[in-house]
């Protein structure tokens, strides 16, 4: 069992952060320690200072289960801490609110579950303070996550707001998150003035006004950060870890001139005659899945068949495969047709891929028992601890969400690594693959703006 002794120095200053600020943004990288800085804090808070009498923590449903829990039984200073998880079927999360503890874990899909609950006995609002993890998931503000925890948000006196990807979609995201934090104290309580004050209207439908994006104004990034900055700790794991090396390739395939007349017919005209099937994209969100399947070397039709177009990406992936010599291969994948004929592909190559679903099929991989394991960024992102299985990633699809693109590489490249990371990625030359990682590189950018602007510099600190 871990002691308080072995908290690193960058883990105490943001306890005591969180301890005399009662609104804390704090952006921390994957394996930095965000769970046991909060609970620290919170012990404190509970039974030093006297300051906070019920938490609430909101986490993704794997971490409201597992790592939280299992992180109160791991540190000896903390592991005294009452926890009630509060999930399941109705009866059992009535029965965990109930319960008497010190702090109660819920997963965000029953955060409105939980503000219903109360409202409809008439009890009155119990958590004087608020934990909640990957505060990212509450950017948009017409949730009804977020509309939820805004509702409550007067009542509760401390709010920390955890999470790595703070603008994962660009400068907008932070007014709801800043808001549920401080109250609408920094950035205002309305998303419009907010809007009019540091963006322009980018793209648009001229035809009914419909606006696809705004632009930063000048000088608005740095603004919006010194506006911020002093209830904000930012830390890069590469400042206070010892990350091993992470190699990202790209290898391009090359559809043939028969493959390229299709991609280009459904990007052009929207629509695509295939095997007497049609094809149809309704709107640009829906061309780019379509245009990011054929990519792939699948599409669905109107009736949720496979449509096959090429095997490049199969081809490139095998070889990545036969070329690890015997180590193990992690296989990232978005769409279902992926899983499906990656699977089918690796079998004939002699492979036995699975995909990493159980607590069994994370034991196997982290045993070396798995050579190549199957991954999806929509459940991988969180709370999956399996770097000690192996240091190689293969995207085989691209996704638009630098979250999920994030944190699906954090699972291998992370402390406790022992082995450089190699991420590849395949990508279908002269494709939206390409535009895809470009929006990615992008959308990082700002980011790393960000979380530049306002990083902790311990050394100024002390």
């Amino acid at each position: 069992m871990l002691t308080k002794e072995q908290l690193h120095e960058y883990q105490r200053y943001c306890i005591e952060f969180i301890k005399k600020n009662p609104a804390v943004l704090l952006i921390l990288e994957m394996g930095l320690g965000k769970t046991i800085i909060s609970l620290t804090a919170i012990e404190e808070l509970m039974f030093e200072s006297f300051e906070v009498n019920k938490v609430l923590i909101i986490a993704p449903l794997r971490v409201a289960r597992d790592v939280w829990p299992e992180e109160i039984r791991g540190w000896s200073h903390v592991k005294d801490l009452r926890c009630s998880v509060i999930l399941g079927k109705k009866e059992a999360r009535t029965e965990a609110l109930n319960a008497d503890a010190d702090i109660y874990i819920i997963n965000r899909e029953n955060l409105q579950w939980l503000v219903e609950e109360l409202e409809k006995s008439h009890t009155p609002w119990p958590f004087d303070m608020a934990v909640i993890d990957e505060l990212s998931s509450f950017k948009n503000c017409r949730s009804k996550r977020y509309r939820a925890l805004n509702k409550v948000c007067p009542f509760i006196s401390r709010i920390v707001g955890l999470t790595g990807t703070p603008s994962s979609n660009g400068l907008m995201d932070l007014w709801s998150e800043v808001r549920l934090t401080d109250g609408g104290k920094r950035l205002g309580k309305y998303i419009g003035r907010f809007r009019e004050q540091y963006f322009k209207v980018g793209d648009m439908n001229p035809y009914t006004g419909e606006v696809y994006n705004y632009i930063p104004l000048p000088g608005a990034e740095e603004e919006i950060y010194k506006k911020i900055g002093d209830i904000t700790v930012s830390m890069k794991s590469l400042d206070y870890l010892e990350m091993p090396e992470c190699i990202n390739i790209r290898h391009e395939v090359e559809i043939n001139g028969k493959e390229r007349k299709l991609y280009n017919s459904l990007k052009n005209n929207m629509i695509l005659q295939l095997g007497g099937n049609n094809i149809c994209a309704e709107n640009a969100a829906v061309l780019s899945g379509k245009l990011q399947q054929m990519a792939n070397g699948a599409i669905y039709d109107e009736n949720k068949e496979i449509i096959n177009i090429h095997e490049r990406k199969l081809d490139m992936l095998e070889d990545l495969v036969e070329q690890s010599n015997g180590q193990s291969v992690l296989i990232a994948y978005w769409y279902q047709h992926d899983r499906t004929r990656i699977a089918e592909r690796l079998k004939k190559a002699g492979y036995e891929p699975r995909e990493l679903r159980s607590e069994q099929d994370i034991l196997d991989w982290n045993s070396g028992r798995i050579q190549t394991a199957l991954i999806s960024p929509a459940s991988a992102g969180h709370g999956l601890n399996i770097q000690k299985g192996g240091h190689i990633l293969v995207w085989f699809s691209t996704i638009w969400s630098l979250e999920m693109f994030q944190q699906t590489n954090a699972r291998l490249w992370r402390q406790g690594q022992k082995d450089i990371v190699t991420i590849h990625h395949i990508i279908c030359k002269d494709t939206i693959d390409e535009d895809v990682l470009d929006a990615l590189e992008n959308k990082d950018t700002t980011q790393k703006r960000l979380i530049d602007a306002v990083k902790a510099d311990l050394e100024v600190q002390k």
